[in-house]
């Protein structure tokens, strides 16, 4: 079977996935180019989890191409090969180590060996202090990297989660819906992070929050029905008519 190769860091091409007889992802065509951060946005049920999930492994397509990174396959890895590749996916309710500092939560995220000998004679390097020093910096908790992560606000908690991700150094971040449940503040700073982040990082954002979107000023993908309804700035998508119908007008 011959391999693909193309030049975006995600590219996605005639997706389907069906579940019992729902198309939940349908004909999906959809390129995000290195160092881009891509908003995705569109009604409940549109099938941007599901998309998440192809993306991640979680769920593997009936048919089409799911491409990382030039040219790595996918389909045809597991969850684990995944993440391991360099894709960070970030889920809507923060999972954190609540019992634990922000600067052990950090550490437990980051790639170094886990199994029962490495953890047992596990010290950290230098630069692995360093990168840690560099996500406290990044997610604006250096200062309070002794805190214990339950007494952190909802926001704080999504920026440690946002920080656990970067421990493990990825390519491509996935985030979604990271400013749900935030206060206006807290989201125009997440909108900040996530720009500081995207300047190293290829990162997309699943998100509802229109005023958030608007505050990253990044390019826009309406998926409705599984597939994309319209694709351009904020003012473009959400002048589209189709998307005004089924998502913006409701």
């Amino acid at each position: 079977m011959e391999t693909r190769t193309t030049s975006a860091m995600l590219y996605l091409d005639g997706v389907h996935v069906s579940f019992d007889g729902f198309h939940a992802i349908n004909n999906l065509s959809l390129t995000i180019a290195p160092g881009e951060m891509r908003a995705i946005i569109g009604p409940n049920g549109a099938g941007k989890t599901t998309m998440m999930d192809i993306i991640t492994g979680k769920t593997k397509p009936d048919e089409g191409d799911v491409l990382f990174d030039g040219s790595i396959d996918l389909t045809r890895l597991d969850e684990t090969k995944i993440a391991e590749l360099g894709i960070g996916r970030k889920f809507q309710k923060p999972t954190v180590f609540e019992s634990q500092t922000i600067e052990d939560n950090l550490l437990l995220a980051l790639n170094v060996d886990h199994r029962v000998r490495g953890t047992l004679f596990w010290k950290e390097t230098k630069s692995e202090s360093e990168q840690i020093q560099r996500v406290l910096e990044t997610i604006r908790l250096q200062d309070s990297r002794d805190r214990l992560a339950g007494n952190l606000s909802h926001g704080q908690k999504q920026w440690l989660e946002i920080g656990m991700l970067l421990a493990q150094d990825p390519k491509l971040l996935l985030v979604d819906e990271p400013v749900a449940g935030m206060t206006d503040v807290e989201t125009y700073q997440t909108a900040e992070l996530l720009k500081e982040i995207n300047k190293e990082k290829t990162v997309v954002v699943v998100e509802h929050d229109m005023t958030f979107v608007r505050e990253l000023g990044v390019r826009v993908t309406c998926l409705h029905e599984g597939s994309v309804l319209a694709e351009g700035t904020l003012d473009q998508v959400s002048s589209n008519e189709r998307v005004i119908e089924v998502y913006l007008g409701r």
